[in-house]
């Protein structure tokens, strides 16, 4: 079932979300609806979909490695590690988000992070990302403590866009 995504200002987008202690069926179901809301996004295409995004509080998101992958990789109570900081390995990367619509920014963040989280199956790893990947997993995460990217942008002194017409115009908030 595809599910509605809010959208900014909804204060649920705000809030942090909570653990998940299992995986049980009413997890598994949320996964596998919030799997076929990201799939069913075209305009834009969603490569990340946090559970906060679809109203519910747990600790859970999903990423695709790039935009044409069917793919979803499923991260449970995720958290960051570690990641590399400084010189070439930060850059800052134009973002979007499905909850805020065609409002666009440069984000400046790390370009690794080390990540761990349990998978849909209930085991635990981690990971490291570079990259796109990287920078998908520090903006769900950013969702999960209720940080959107556009917070993101006014704190490193950045600029929004909004898209207009297919081009991208300076917007304030």
């Amino acid at each position: 079932m595809v599910m509605n995504i809010l959208t900014a200002p909804h204060p649920v987008l705000l809030q942090k979300a909570h653990p998940i202690s299992r995986v049980d069926k009413r997890v598994e179901k949320l996964i596998k609806n919030m799997i076929e809301t990201l799939l069913a996004q075209k305009d834009p295409i969603g490569v990340g979909l946090s559970a906060n995004q679809v109203g519910v509080l747990d600790r859970i998101f999903l990423a695709r490695p790039d935009e044409q992958s069917e793919s979803v990789d499923v991260f449970i109570n995720p958290e960051i590690l570690a990641v590399e900081q400084g010189g070439a390995d930060r850059e800052s990367t134009l973002e979007g988000c499905l909850s805020i619509p065609k409002i666009w920014g440069k984000v400046l963040r790390p370009q690794k992070a080390h990540v761990s989280y349990m998978d849909l199956s209930g085991t635990t790893g981690q990971k490291w990302f570079d990259g796109f990947e990287a920078v998908v997993v520090q903006h769900e995460l950013d969702h999960l403590n209720g940080i959107l990217f556009t917070q993101r942008v006014l704190e490193q002194g950045g600029e929004l866009f909004k898209e207009v017409d297919g081009e991208l115009q300076p917007y304030r908030l």
